[in-house]
């Protein structure tokens, strides 16, 4: 990255502003859509989606449940109805395939509040940071469960900012505007990237659920990276891309392979050498083909 340049300044230069961000549209587009379905019900009795993230049933005939609060349900001492578990093992099913915090990037409306902080951050000049430990949230993860198994209920949830805010759009905001604007606060503030990085407990579980999953960003043309260092710029888990982007002499291949990869794509957006594409975990072997660009057998997905 070019001194006083914006991260993909070059890529914008070279592919044009649509390229250079066409995976982060698309993660708005899907995040908004969402949101929107959720919402034509309450606001213009079009019930298409009925529910929250938490569980929900889609045409009253797809249900669909967030594991991590059925796994609070069943710690808390309820059992919960055959719905609810049918609806978590589609979602556990999906996410074991396509990596549990892809919820985080393409799912997730908070993360819509903390790439704005992150956006004003950049443009404020703000790069002070608390040190923020990012195993926290595994901390953090295991405290909520554990509070629903001595408390007997789904407290974690009545604080959570995903869910206020998801509830707060349906019913009003009122106490969850507080905590949604110390979320914001925070990430601007105190640490880069502080809550989803580092304390979210909904990012650390499904960074566990998706440890094996099969989609995955590859860096199969990181022979042709110049170190601009922009992909690090706007990841949000910094520390997932140098084993595939720099492994290559240590014998690791060029799949990004960390559970906390949330496969946002802004390093595809924003990268001019189109170093790195989506594609599977396969075929990960350092010696992979300098010819064609990518590993053998291994069709991306561009």
């Amino acid at each position: 990255m070019k001194a006083g340049a914006r991260p993909g300044a070059e890529a914008i230069a070279l592919k044009g502003r649509f390229a250079a961000s066409k995976w982060l549209l698309a993660r708005r587009f899907v995040q908004l859509s969402i949101l929107a379905l959720f919402l034509l019900g309450p606001w213009f009795g079009i019930w298409i989606v009925k529910g929250n993230l938490n569980a929900s049933l889609t045409l009253d005939v797809l249900p669909l449940t967030d594991p991590y609060v059925l796994l609070q349900t069943l710690l808390s001492g309820h059992v919960p109805e055959l719905t609810a578990i049918t609806g978590a093992l589609i979602v556990l099913v999906f996410y074991l395939l396509v990596g549990g915090r892809v919820y985080c990037a393409w799912v997730c409306p908070v993360n819509m509040v903390t790439d704005g902080a992150q956006w004003l951050r950049e443009r404020l000049g703000i790069t002070g940071a608390s040190r923020l430990s990012r195993s926290a949230r595994y901390w953090i993860l295991g405290a909520t469960l554990f509070l629903a198994a001595v408390t007997g209920s789904v407290a974690w949830e009545l604080v959570n900012p995903v869910s206020m805010l998801h509830r707060g759009l349906f019913f009003g905001m009122g106490l969850g505007w507080l905590i949604v604007l110390a979320v914001f606060l925070l990430d601007l503030l105190v640490s880069r990237r502080a809550w989803c990085g580092h304390l979210c407990p909904v990012g650390a579980f499904y960074s566990l659920l998706g440890r094996y999953s099969l989609v995955r960003v590859r860096a199969d043309r990181r022979e042709q990276c110049d170190d601009c260092m922009d992909c690090f710029a706007v990841c949000p888990e910094q520390q997932v891309i140098r084993p595939a982007l720099k492994g290559a002499e240590k014998g690791i291949g060029p799949v990004i392979l960390s559970p906390n990869c949330t496969n946002c794509g802004r390093c595809i957006d924003v990268c001019a050498r189109d170093v790195f594409r989506f594609g599977s975990r396969f075929n990960n072997r350092a010696d992979f083909d300098e010819r064609t660009h990518h590993s053998p057998g291994v069709e991306v997905l561009r």
